[in-house]
């Protein structure tokens, strides 16, 4: 079945998202942001967001006025979403393979690092823009690569440095958080799927955890643990540790946080594509 690792992994690894959505909303909220400018919607709009998690994009969209569906493969995830944005119709369903012209006639389509999972990335995007209408508009954001993105580095090297073996590096262009990071990569899947008028621009973004007045470290030290990775990293490592050594490992993660304070608080930019296209009727 197309995409069964990615609705393993993201049914299995969404509970940190769920429980701590509101924290992981603060941090990506400068990523709607953008997208919301690139890609602006009328009352009249019906909006499909793709990989939607816990649904705060979609929620963003809805507060403009229009109606909108959210598709995510994770049940966690479209679970949370449900209970957080009871306003907004939520579909578990691989976007991939799902018939979504039975939910369809989008004018618009959106994603906030929901497309990068795909087994199939051409397959994919064909199949999203088949529940378009012509003339709609697609926008998304997805990571460039993680020499970029300090996202995936702070903190978590030093949980990751530990582990026998340590994780592998992401491979370019596998299903993933760097499925699309290859610079031209996403253009030209775009353009083969039946897109057009297809533009991608590197967009840097603030990703500020000084939530309140604080430092941000609790913050991001929150969010590494909530993540496939940090959870990961939590389970080979705090029973070979034991409770004290793995206290100790956390604090070494803190002190980590701590030499890279920016203006006196975590943050750091995250690099993304900023993705456009039209459905040109095809």
């Amino acid at each position: 079945m197309a995409n069964e690792a990615m609705r393993e992994q993201w049914t299995v690894g969404a509970g940190g998202w769920v429980q701590h959505r509101e924290l992981f909303e603060v941090e990506l909220a400068g990523f709607a942001d953008v997208l919301l400018d690139a890609v602006p919607i009328t009352p009249s709009g019906r909006v499909l967001d793709v990989g939607c998690g816990t649904g705060g994009l979609l929620a963003r969209y809805l507060a403009a006025g229009c109606t909108g569906v959210g598709v995510d493969i994770s049940a966690t995830m479209v679970e949370g979403a449900r209970e957080a944005v009871p306003e907004g119709t939520f579909l578990v369903a691989d976007a991939q393979t799902e018939d979504l012209t039975a939910h369809g006639g989008f004018t618009h389509v959106v994603s906030r690092f929901g497309v990068m999972f795909f087994d199939d990335p051409v397959a994919a995007f064909t199949n999203i823009r088949r529940s378009v209408v012509p003339g709609g508009r697609i926008g998304f954001v997805c990571w460039r690569r993680i020499e970029e993105n300090p996202m995936f580095t702070l903190g978590t090297s030093v949980l990751q440095d530990r582990m026998d073996p340590s994780p592998p590096p992401p491979v370019p262009g596998q299903p993933g958080p760097f499925g699309l990071a290859e610079p031209g990569h996403a253009p030209s899947v775009l353009t083969e799927a039946g897109w057009v008028e297809v533009q991608a621009e590197a967009v840097d973004v603030l990703c500020d955890y000084g939530i309140a007045g604080s430092d941000g470290v609790e913050e991001r030290l929150t969010m590494i643990l909530g993540t496939t990775s940090g959870r990961a990293a939590q389970a080979a490592l705090e029973p070979r540790l034991g409770q004290e050594g793995w206290a100790a490992l956390l604090d070494e993660v803190r002190d980590e946080l701590r030499r890279h304070l920016v203006g006196g608080r975590v943050a750091f930019d995250g690099a993304v594509w900023l993705v456009t296209a039209v459905q040109g009727g095809r």
